[in-house]
């Protein structure tokens, strides 16, 4: 028996990325993507960039800022926050007092490495309605080999919406452990397990009783997750051509 939800739609997705080594790999992938971010301590801020991860040392090492008033200001800082917007996502982490060292024949900040990273990604303004007509296809493999079929609403890099007009066989909350995306014109799938985030029930404008089924995926492939994003950015530009 499905749990069916009337209310409380989630408009935000909030991951928090711990320990040591996944830490290294995130920031060392900020520093190889060339990332802006931003420094906020008190009232002032200012734009850096992330220049190496010392995992030997256990330390960020970032760009000073333009002006000189605002490096020294934030030497004086306890705390600061560095936050930025890869791939249209929400990231920031705090850190403690940060100390000037030499970088490669330059001055550079060094600061201990976060204890967590926090991602929040807003699905209102990510999220991307998919077509009607030539639908992406969600696909769950049942452990008895029951396979469900859903056509998706949206979609996004962390998750889709999912629509069906039969009760859906699935729990908010569920691990679904083998999963595939069909993207139109496509002609591999892409693979992931995935959690059921919502189950909304619903009325079309027609009256006809729908479900909505928010999907959160779990671990979509870095080559999966850019085949992802290029199929937003088509669906994006498509849009505008037609607006």
């Amino acid at each position: 028996m499905s749990e069916i939800h009337s209310s409380g739609v989630e408009i935000e997705e909030r991951f928090h990325i711990t320990g040591r080594r996944a830490i290294v790999f995130t920031l060392a992938g900020y520093v190889r993507d060339g990332e802006q971010f931003t420094v906020l301590f008190g009232d002032k801020l200012f734009v850096t960039m992330l220049l190496d991860v010392d995992a030997d040392d256990d330390q960020l090492i970032f760009d000073l800022g333009g002006a000189e008033t605002l490096n020294r200001a934030l030497l004086r800082a306890d705390r600061c926050r560095l936050a930025a917007r890869p791939g249209g996502i929400h990231v920031h982490f705090d850190v403690g007092r940060v100390s000037e060292i030499e970088y490669e024949g330059r001055p550079a900040f060094a600061v201990a490495l976060p204890t967590a990273i926090a991602r929040l990604q807003r699905r209102e303004s990510f999220r991307i309605a998919t077509p009607v007509l030539n639908p992406v296809r969600f696909f769950v493999s049942r452990s008895d080999g029951k396979e469900l079929e859903f056509s998706a609403f949206d979609i996004s890099v962390t998750g889709i919406g999912l629509l069906t007009t039969a009760a859906p066989d699935l729990l908010s909350g569920e691990l679904l452990e083998r999963c595939r995306i069909r993207l139109p014109d496509e002609a591999q799938e892409l693979q992931m397990a995935a959690r059921v985030q919502h189950i909304i029930s619903c009325e079309s404008r027609v009256g006809e009783r729908q479900w909505r089924i928010g999907v959160h995926f779990l671990n979509l492939s870095t080559a999966f997750e850019n085949r992802l994003q290029r199929y937003i950015a088509r669906l994006e530009r498509e849009r505008n051509e037609h607006t």
